[in-house]
């Protein structure tokens, strides 16, 4: 049986749901998946959208230009078979997690920290002592990205927020707030190939798949989850940071030195520490 080109236009997620899929005998038997990385721009050929025999895409907007999902779907062969994949994020376990540019994995109460000009000491020890639930609307904050999750999984015919609802307290199901854990990826991948009719994954194949994102687990504060009543992130918890494991107080100590020294590369900053 000759493969057929899988093009899948999607963000850091593509990588790990491409090798999930494969677990499946069937897509693999059919299919030979090729990634294109959305937030990147990567171009993706004409001839590759003309050998196209799958289109798995997480949905972009007209703003996109070329790269937005109907410009692509208008450049496929006639009767290639298409379908709007997860594009799984969940800001539960991290309220303080802001997404404002020019610093890696922005917290926005040690960003006031540091707005104030305390010294590291004094940061630290209201970031860590602090009553939180004072402060934030740690509930409120949940709710929110709850909402802006169900909007997004109207999307694509795939379900997984309330698979993420179900158990992220259990467990932890992303690493940070856009990289899935290995789990939630196999979740997705079957999903997807039940709306494509092709055989589940092996077991032993999926149960051996990593997400590629295990290097780094963003810290979650304790206070967050005993609010959210997390098993997991307490006081003594400890977390892979590029090849260093940190409890919560060693990272925001790392944090609040690269931002109090002017790098922003913090990513940087945390693998040379």
């Amino acid at each position: 049986m000759t493969q057929r080109l899988a093009i899948l236009h999607a963000n850091c997620q593509g990588d790990p749901l491409a090798r999930a899929l494969l677990a499946s005998p069937d897509f693999r038997r059919a299919y030979a998946p090729r990634v294109y990385l959305n937030y990147a721009r990567q171009p993706i050929p004409q001839a590759d959208l003309d050998a196209c025999g799958l289109f798995l895409y997480q949905h972009l907007g007209a703003p996109w230009g070329e790269l937005a999902s109907d410009a692509l779907l208008e450049r496929l062969p006639p009767g290639c078979p298409s379908l709007c994949i997860p594009n799984m994020f969940f800001r539960g376990p991290w309220p303080l997690w802001s997404g404002a540019p020019g610093f890696d994995y922005r917290d926005v109460f040690l960003d006031r920290l540091l707005e104030l000009g305390l010294p590291a000491p004094e940061i630290l020890h209201l970031y860590l002592r602090m009553p939180l639930a004072a402060k934030y609307d740690l509930a409120a904050l949940l709710d929110e990205t709850i909402a802006l999750e169900r909007q997004r999984q109207t999307r694509t015919p795939v379900p997984y927020l309330d698979f993420v609802l179900e158990h992220f307290r259990q467990r932890p199901l992303f690493l940070t707030v856009n990289h899935p854990t290995a789990e939630l990826i196999g979740h997705a991948a079957c999903g997807i190939l039940r709306e494509l009719g092709l055989a589940q994954p092996e077991a032993c194949a999926l149960a051996g798949l990593a997400s590629g994102y295990e290097d780094f687990f963003l810290p979650i504060h304790p206070q967050a989850a005993a609010f959210y009543g997390l098993a997991y992130g307490g006081p003594g918890a400890r977390y892979s940071t590029y090849g260093r494991e940190r409890s919560v107080a060693e990272y925001a100590a790392a944090y609040v030195a690269c931002r109090q020294a002017g790098v922003n590369d913090f990513i940087g900053f945390l693998q040379a520490a």
